[in-house]
């Protein structure tokens, strides 16, 4: 498999085992279309066209099909991230506890909008739908740690955090 800039495409042997490993569980090779994105996702972390292509070709479905799947869920990652991933939750409950001023707040400190990576290529921002924690509200995924009661002063000390694990 090639990319588009015409470099080969593959995902490493135990990757691909496991996929195949997920299709023995499903009656039909569709079926395991999540679980097999995840799994090339997990493995560069994010998935370009010739990442999906290969998922295609591997369970033998039309590469549209993958397209609209991962492009509707947003927990794929259609564009290469930053070195670290904040994904605030904007749903109702995080709203309501003030999750927009949050979003806000990030947006001013990193000098970018949802959806967008700081110029340096180490923070991407985006935001989500609910992540399940209601009770909690609001929260954030930090390179996919749950982050719950969020307020400014732990929002400072996130950010602080992740500039002296690259700086340290």
């Amino acid at each position: 498999m090639s990319t588009p800039n015409g470099q080969a495409f593959t995902v490493k042997p135990e990757t691909a085992q496991a996929i195949d490993e997920i299709l023995g569980h499903y009656p039909v090779k569709e079926a395991a279309l999540l679980p097999a994105l995840h799994k090339v996702q997990d493995e560069i972390g994010w998935l370009p066209v010739a990442a999906m292509d290969w998922v295609a070709d591997r369970l033998e479905l039309p590469r549209v099909r993958v397209y609209g799947v991962a492009s509707f869920y947003t927990m794929f990652r259609r564009q290469q991230p930053g070195r670290h991933r904040l994904e605030i939750c904007t749903n109702l409950s995080c709203s309501l506890m003030g999750a927009e001023h949050l979003r806000e707040y990030l947006c001013r400190k990193l000098g970018i909008q949802p959806g967008k990576t700081t110029a340096d290529g180490r923070i991407t921002l985006s935001e989500v739908e609910c992540l399940g924690s209601c009770g909690t509200a609001p929260v954030m995924l930090v390179d996919d740690e749950f982050v719950e009661n969020l307020d400014p002063q732990k929002v400072d000390k996130i950010l602080a955090d992740l500039e002296a694990r690259d700086h340290g």
